[in-house]
């Protein structure tokens, strides 16, 4: 049986279509799209978002990697807009890893659940990162670029790593960028104490990316701009941020916004698990982290530190604060919540029939309303209470 969604508009990465009437056939792909100025709707429906950097949600971190901790994230994710996501990983002794990348290739490769998020591929972040700028990650697993030991990645995640953050300054960096570019894999840069000089290198090497803009990067100095500076200035890097106001603040969002504009920033939300979930004790990948008043604090050897360890933001609310921090539209904020994030992993933006039919519904003030997945209409949270 056909469904139909229509509203005043649909927001696509090339334009807007006005009046919108999208027909989705039995199988949650879209049939057709047309146009009927009748349509009574104030609503704007938009692509649904895509996280390429997310470590959990709803209580589970992704580096479980069980049935039922992907079943939580997926079902969470969807009730937050978000169709597609990477997994993402935190350093970690390679035994460990190997087992959750395996695990996680599993997910990847399950037949979707109607409803839910799907997994698309991995972000590995860590081990090849700097050790001036570990952020959370445990210095005893942090290790030099080393091209075999990513194979090993690689070949337990079964060919679905599709970012990897790397500290271009450590040795044998560069040679491991090249080899992963020659893959199809996308190097961000991040977790890295760089010059300007090393991180141009990186990017001639192939780097595609930046890893949380201003977070676990050398600061910045206006005689030696460092890797911060170079991100910020070189437009053959896209960079991604955490939009939170506590990660970064609204004045360096609104820089960011400008250094990169819409063609090259990225909205991601860095999420742990204790996202959705109330204030308490929660773990990033083997590590705990406290939470409360939406600050995600490392414990440290049973010590209470003041370093960040992720976030409990999620997508809409990145879409959101990116409008009320800067004042770009809300155009703005989807296309670096969706096309932006595609265009770097490579992925068709275009909206089209034979596509999954993925919607999410925003009211005319730019609240989202419902996510449609696959022709599946998700409640949002405020629905569900």
């Amino acid at each position: 049986m056909l469904q139909t969604l229509t509203a005043r508009r649909l927001l696509t990465p090339i334009g807007t279509i006005e009046f919108p009437v999208i027909t989705i056939d039995p199988y949650g792909l879209i049939a057709d799209i047309s146009s009927d100025p009748s349509i009574q709707s104030e609503d704007i429906l938009t692509p649904t978002f895509l996280d390429i950097h997310i470590h959990g949600c709803a209580s589970h971190d992704i580096m479980e990697a069980t049935p039922a901790a992907f079943t939580a994230v997926n079902t969470f994710l969807a009730t937050r807009g978000v169709g597609r996501y990477l997994p993402t990983t935190v350093t970690a002794p390679i035994d460990p890893t190997l087992r959750s990348l395996e695990d996680i290739a599993t997910a990847i490769e399950a037949p979707a659940t109607p409803g839910q998020a799907i997994p698309i591929g991995i972000h590995l972040e860590g081990p090849f990162i700097s050790h001036a700028k570990r952020g959370v990650h445990p210095v005893p697993n942090i290790l030099a670029p080393d091209i075999a030991l990513f194979d090993r990645f690689h070949q337990a995640a079964r060919g679905h790593i599709r970012i990897v953050t790397i500290a271009p300054e450590t040795p044998n960096a560069l040679d491991l960028i090249r080899h992963c570019t020659a893959l199809g894999i996308k190097v961000s840069l991040g977790h890295s104490n760089a010059t300007t000089p090393e991180t141009l290198a990186a990017i001639e090497a192939g780097a595609a990316s930046a890893t949380h803009t201003f977070n676990a990067m050398r600061a910045l100095d206006h005689r030696a701009p460092g890797i911060l500076g170079t991100v910020l200035d070189d437009d053959r890097l896209f960079a991604d941020l955490i939009c939170d106001g506590i990660h970064v603040a609204p004045e360096l969002v609104r820089l960011w916004l400008r250094m990169k504009g819409e063609e090259r920033a990225i909205l991601i939300t860095d999420g742990m698990s204790a996202t959705g979930m109330p204030d308490g004790i929660y773990t990033l990948g083997n590590l705990s982290v406290e939470v409360a008043n939406n600050h995600c604090l490392l414990i440290e050897d049973g010590v209470h530190t003041q370093t960040l360890a992720g976030s409990v933001l999620t997508m809409d609310q990145a879409v959101a604060n990116l409008q009320r921090f800067t004042g770009a539209s809300l155009a703005t904020a989807i296309r670096l919540a969706t096309h932006n994030p595609a265009t770097l992993l490579g992925l068709p933006t275009h909206i089209t029939p034979g596509q999954p039919a993925s919607f999410n519904r925003f009211s005319p003030n730019g609240t989202l309303q419902s996510t449609i997945l696959q022709g599946h209409q998700i409640p949002t949270p405020t629905q569900l209470k």
